[in-house]
């Protein structure tokens, strides 16, 4: 079931927390929305839920308008299944009375609740673990079981509020994994919401990165690693340097830029004008030389991270040290030769 979210404004209080948001996600999309804590995914999770009216604009699931206007379809007449941090399970039930009811209270049979609950089981691999209460269950199997009662419930559109937010960090992997086989599995239109790029970049199809109630991009997970809008989500997306630069020449999309002696052919957007531009640089953008080729650089401070070295390197004319990374220790001080690979030239 698409969802369409056109001009939404959320405020509580003298608070904004949605701020004319749109957005448009197709049918069986799973569709990651990202950003810091308090810029208003969550918010914007519950009023396509139900859970909270909207003060303006128009949310339609399916195309069937469910909110704005005066008027507000509730959240059990939405076909929607909400997975939230806490999973939500009853404790006392088993994991199978947990997944059945929805459906028992939706009136269905007792032979048509049965099979629905084997097959949803059997969707999240937890058919051996059906008579055993949640608190008996790991972290990881407590989650597939509340997606088991989404796909009990027939939701078309499955909203999940940073469900792997309480798991370790060594389960959230094989738990990202899961979610991924969910999806397919059940062919439900998904939003997901989450503070975590990394999760956003392995699950999306498409990613909102929101902030300050309001939406930045929306575009393809490599897209906005590769190629963000603005500063801002260039900022807050992966980890990068953003070096002020003189844009000399366009073509296209390539932009010959400049900045101290140095200069090189990077990617920018269509449009870009010659002038003062800011340049993003990922750490992979920045590779080391062999010979006396490419431009000089002294390590400032280095920082392992298992296996590679993020590595600090000024450079004559830049205030600030550029990040690359290196699969060998360097030692502070030392000096390297540096190329450019690529780069972006952020949008104006």
């Amino acid at each position: 079931m698409s969802i369409s979210v056109a001009s939404v404004s959320k405020s509580f209080g003298a608070h904004l927390a949605l701020n004319k948001v749109s957005l448009s996600i197709d049918d069986g999309t799973f569709f990651v929305v990202l950003g810091p804590s308090g810029c208003g995914k969550s918010t914007l999770l519950r009023v396509i839920a139900g859970l909270e009216p909207v003060d303006a604009g128009e949310i339609t699931l399916g195309g069937v308008p469910v909110a704005g206007n005066g008027f507000h379809v509730p959240p059990e007449d939405r076909s929607v299944g909400v997975v939230f941090q806490s999973y939500a399970l009853w404790p006392h039930m088993s994991v199978a009375a947990n997944v059945a009811f929805p459906l028992e209270t939706a009136g269905k049979s007792r032979s048509d609740v049965s099979a629905r609950v084997a097959e949803c089981l059997e969707t999240v691999d937890l058919t051996p673990y059906r008579n055993r209460k949640p608190a008996e269950l790991s972290g990881g199997q407590r989650q597939r079981v509340a997606l088991a009662r989404c796909l009990a419930q027939g939701a078309d559109t499955v909203l999940m509020d940073e469900p792997l937010a309480n798991l370790d960090p060594h389960l959230r992997g094989a738990m990202e994994e899961e979610l991924a086989r969910f999806h397919k599995a059940s062919g439900a239109t998904t939003l997901f919401i989450t503070h975590d790029q990394r999760e956003a970049m392995a699950l999306a199809d498409q990613v909102a990165v929101m902030w300050d109630g309001e939406i930045l991009q929306v575009d393809e997970p490599d897209r906005i690693y590769r190629r963000p809008s603005s500063r801002r989500v260039a900022g807050f997306i992966g980890r990068s340097t953003l070096v002020p630069v003189t844009v000399e020449d366009v073509s296209g999309e390539q932009a010959t830029i400049r900045f101290g002696r140095i200069s090189v052919d990077v990617d920018c957007p269509i449009g870009t004008a010659s002038g003062p531009a800011t340049l993003l640089l990922r750490p992979e953008h920045l590779v080391l030389e062999t010979d006396r080729s490419g431009f000089a650089g002294t390590v400032q401070r280095t920082i392992y991270r298992g296996g590679a070295w993020d590595v600090f390197v000024t450079v004559d004319g830049l205030d600030d040290p550029l990040m690359m990374t290196l699969h060998r220790k360097a030692e502070t001080g030392e000096s390297l030769r540096l190329s450019i690979l690529r780069g972006w030239v952020l949008p104006d």
